[in-house]
């Protein structure tokens, strides 16, 4: 991550998560200079920086079009999902959106807005051989944590890992901001390691195909898919879940082996 992207998803968790009544955050593992957060909060929805530019970061999403993106086991982008003011959002149903391209080790920042009670999601490794993404894919749960039904919150890994529990609060860590507000997060894979980040805080992280996790899915919905997680490369895919969902800022670094 280079410092004015860090920067930007630092920002995002100096905000208390009132969805959640969090009242402490997690110290994040960046800093960065009054010069770089200047840059950072000047900067366009869904540009990159120079620095972003030589430090290998891609957009994912341009802000006018869904160019590189389509339906899962679709050649289009489904029609629900619309440009709207700059955010790349789930207007109507239409099923999952993925990219294009596929993507093995990388590092990928976006932000979401979320309607009051919706759920979404966020999976990668996605491969077509399954019935649906989420066959394949290990999902990164999106949510208004405050309202939302499903007991799997924002930055968990939905039915394998969650937060450790916050002494502050005696639940699990939560830097959520409310339904309509934008929140930052952050997904980092490495080879089998894998971490996800919510407005500048770390919630979980763990090894793909470890024994801990081969016992997870063992004990979870998952275990019924043969090829779950198991994929190297694959898809990023945004769920619909019939709920109203927005993104901006998506960006990728492809990190590079050998």
């Amino acid at each position: 991550m280079t410092r004015k992207t860090a920067v930007a998803f630092l920002a995002a968790g100096m905000t208390a998560a009132a969805a959640c009544g969090i009242t402490r955050l997690t110290a994040p593992a960046f800093a960065a200079d009054a010069a770089d957060k200047t840059a950072a909060a000047e900067a366009p929805a869904n540009t990159l920086t120079d620095a972003e530019k030589q430090a290998g970061w891609a957009l994912l999403f341009d802000g006018k079009t869904t160019a590189g993106w389509r339906g899962f086991k679709k050649d289009k982008a489904p029609d629900g999902w619309k440009v709207i003011d700059g955010e790349l959002t789930r207007a109507d149903k239409g099923g999952d959106i993925m990219t294009i391209d596929q993507f093995d080790s990388f590092e990928l920042v976006l932000d979401f807005k979320i309607s009051k009670a919706g759920n979404s999601g966020l999976m990668y490794h996605v491969s077509e051989e399954g019935g649906a993404p989420y066959h394949t894919g290990p999902e990164f749960q999106l949510q208004d944590d405050a309202n939302a039904k499903d007991p799997q919150l924002t930055g968990w890994c939905y039915q394998l890992y969650k937060p450790a529990i916050d002494p502050k609060t005696g639940k699990p860590l939560c830097t959520t901001k409310p339904a309509g507000e934008w929140n930052t997060v952050r997904l980092l894979i490495d080879g089998p390691h894998v971490e996800h980040w919510v407005n500048g805080a770390k919630y979980v992280e763990y090894e793909l195909g470890s024994d801990d996790w081969n016992q997870k899915v063992a004990q979870s919905k998952f275990k019924a898919f043969k090829s779950f997680g198991a994929m190297k490369k694959g898809h990023i895919d945004l769920q619909d879940h019939g709920n109203p969902v927005a993104f901006r800022n998506v960006k990728i670094r492809p990190i590079k082996k050998g």
